[in-house]
């Protein structure tokens, strides 16, 4: 997390890739905002990362319906790679905390592709005998075993994944002097877990510590324990520890958010509202109900501040709207502030 950075954020829409800051006076700048030479090109995800090389630059990766990911440099304002392996769109792209300079996406080819975006290549493939049987729709690393990530999709099923056996990989990554394409990039078939906690799609999942937050389009999020069985080492069970309704959200595509330590969650719906759960008490709290009366727009995508302080909702309209803590901490103030963006292509 760069401090530098913590009232700035991005969006897709359409073949544009736009940045912001959420001034103080409740408003945002326009920062930057690139347009694909692909005029086809519609963004579904992006991430923020970072390349070691020149950890002073912030990366954004962004990606779509094309399946190519394009790796934008904001401090020269230029394409500085793009990532082509993907033969489908691309739903989701998550940046590895502990090393920003490796991503993970998910695509409708049925697989997930690690990537290192400061050399260019693709590592690792997960994907086959064991992988996903539909879309992939989401993925999350874990957030203190590096070698360990999560994904879901629309074969209804959450997937673990280790690349631990294969860390030699992304070790020979970062010093590849041949061409990214002439990598031996391996193929990873069978994940240590797989999980079926939902009975439709599943389009989100984050982790939470060991525990794993996972949404389907059954109007609620699930947080539950994968764990090793004592007497039957390399057996998994699945214990659900609670549940955090989200009436009018059987959309699928609809994304869930949390603030950096995980203590809020915030997730829109059909109907234009954002529901804010105090993720970690138990039984869950609902901290507040955003809404305003000009908002009638799904909610696809979520965005809480590092502190939890500001919360952006992104509309199917193109619209964006931000709530910002006021007073208390448990007062959410409803005088969102409307931006308007190209908006993405539908995905019902």
């Amino acid at each position: 997390m760069d401090a530098r950075y913590y009232d700035t954020f991005a969006t897709v829409g359409g073949n544009r890739v736009t940045t912001y800051r959420c001034l103080e006076n409740g408003s945002f700048a326009l920062l930057q905002a690139y347009d694909d030479e692909d005029k086809g090109e519609s963004f579904y995800t992006l991430s923020w990362a970072c390349d070691h090389v020149d950890s002073a630059a912030p990366l954004l990766v962004v990606g779509g319906c094309s399946g190519i990911i394009r790796v934008i440099n904001c401090a020269t304002e230029k394409i500085a790679k793009s990532l082509v392996g993907h033969g489908g769109s691309i739903n989701e792209i998550r940046t590895q905390a502990l090393k920003p300079s490796l991503i993970i996406s998910a695509s409708k080819d049925e697989s997930v592709r690690l990537w290192n975006v400061q050399t260019g290549i693709c590592i690792l493939v997960f994907g086959g005998a064991g992988g996903h049987r539909h879309d992939v729709l989401s993925v999350d690393f874990h957030p203190s075993d590096i070698t360990c990530f999560a994904s879901c999709g629309m074969d209804n099923t959450v997937k673990i994944w280790s690349m631990k056996e294969f860390w030699e990989y992304v070790k020979k990554s970062y010093s590849w002097t041949n061409l990214p394409s002439k990598f031996p990039t391996k193929y990873v078939q069978l994940p240590v877990l797989n999980a079926v906690v939902h009975s439709d799609f599943v389009d989100c999942i984050r982790w939470l510590g060991d525990f794993i937050l996972s949404k389907s389009v059954e109007h609620v999020i699930v947080l539950w324990e994968p764990k090793i069985k004592e007497k039957s080492p390399g057996e998994w069970s699945i214990d659900i520890l609670q549940k955090y309704p989200v009436p009018k959200c059987d959309n699928w595509f609809i994304k869930f958010s949390c603030d950096f330590h995980i203590n809020q969650l915030a997730i829109g719906n059909c109907e234009g509202a954002i529901y804010l759960w105090e993720v970690q008490s138990s039984p869950p709290v609902l901290t507040a109900r955003l809404y305003n009366e000009q908002c009638k727009s799904l909610i696809r995508q979520t965005a809480v501040s590092f502190d939890g302080s500001t919360i952006l909702g992104a509309g199917e309209d193109g619209t964006i709207w931000r709530w910002d803590e006021v007073d208390h901490p448990t007062v959410i103030e409803k005088k969102p502030v409307e931006t308007r963006r190209r908006s993405r292509r539908s995905r019902d």
